[in-house]
């Protein structure tokens, strides 16, 4: 059976209460019942149950977080840097899956509102804003991540993606491509159409004269990347863009798997391949990838932050914090 509080005061010769004072307010206790308690917690082995003593007192020992896609690393080292925040506050990080699914990204929603998680990150997939305002008005405070909150309505922990977009086109215009495909998918993803956006401007507002066209993808998966490759080889060399940005590294991977293991297009002599995220992998690459960095472990702490501090201040003014995205360069995208 588990070591009880009472167990506890038994083996010190001393009273529930001195035992609860040494655990919570140990500057009241004598120094000689702080040494008896202490040596009956370390004989006996107790664990205090914390999470029972915060739902008590009404304060939950846990934050939810909602990503749109667990297969992607860049969302696990963000999951990573809100663990590593958590950690310092001694509370838990609940993690779900939604696999940019509407249906399950409400279900987890409802379950971290069912549980009165302490706050709770979410990287939406769909529209979501309706569900999150409940979740505010049960006194749960919400944090978007990956996402700008354009209304204002929630705090939002982002880069910017329209920078991102730009920054990669740019970079792929100044190596000497002038026939750049975005790769990337579903449109219905605020990040792609983002990166999207900025690619186009980078591609209009060229000092020379440079083509985008967009190579649509079902998922953000490597499968899909692979899959789009082979559309682009099914082509006449002649038709092949000489340059790829994917809208994430996955994408980006699976581009260079398909056009390495085909061999007719080299990587980046005939076209150069840039991803963005800068996920570890990319580095690691047969071919090693160039890639739009986003400080995922640095996003993660500063998401984890703003939630606790809401959550101790729900009347604050939501607040957007937004990161400059950063060129990575490596072997794929090297100058002609």
């Amino acid at each position: 059976m588990a070591v009880s509080i009472r167990d506890v005061a038994q083996r010190a010769g001393v009273s529930v209460g001195t035992v609860s004072n040494v655990l919570n307010r140990p500057n009241e206790v004598s120094a000689d019942s702080v040494t008896r308690v202490t040596r009956a917690i370390e004989e006996l082995g107790y664990v205090r149950n914390d999470a029972a003593r915060k739902l008590r007192a009404g304060i939950s020992a846990t934050v939810g977080f909602v990503v749109l896609d667990g297969q992607n690393p860049f969302y696990n080292d963000v999951v990573r840097g809100a663990e590593d925040e958590a950690s310092s506050h001694s509370i838990a990080v609940l993690y779900g899956n939604t696999d940019q699914d509407p249906r399950r990204e409400r279900t987890y929603i409802d379950l971290f509102h069912e549980q009165q998680v302490r706050g709770l990150l979410i990287a939406p997939y769909g529209d979501v804003t309706a569900h999150l305002g409940r979740l505010r008005e049960a006194g749960i405070a919400v944090v978007l991540v990956d996402r700008f909150s354009g209304d204002g309505k929630f705090s939002s922990v982002s880069v910017d993606s329209v920078a991102g977009g730009r920054l990669a086109v740019e970079h792929l215009i100044e190596t000497g491509r002038d026939r750049i495909a975005f790769v990337g998918g579903p449109f219905d993803i605020r990040q792609v159409n983002d990166r999207l956006a900025g690619a186009r401007a980078a591609a209009e507002n060229a000092n020379t004269p440079a083509s985008l066209e967009v190579i649509a993808t079902e998922s953000m998966a490597v499968e899909d990347g692979v899959s789009a490759g082979a559309r682009i080889l099914a082509r006449s060399p002649s038709d092949w863009p000489d340059a790829l940005f994917a809208a994430n590294d996955l994408i980006a991977l699976g581009l260079l798997q398909s056009l390495v293991t085909d061999g007719r297009a080299r990587v980046p002599q005939d076209i150069a391949i840039i991803g963005f995220d800068d996920i570890p992998f990319a580095a690691a690459a047969a071919v090693p990838l160039s890639s739009i960095r986003q400080p995922s472990r640095v996003m993660g702490r500063t998401a984890l932050r703003i939630v606790l501090e809401e959550a101790a201040d729900p009347d604050s003014i939501p607040r957007q914090t937004v990161f400059p995205p950063e060129l990575v360069v490596r072997s794929s995208t090297v100058s002609r």
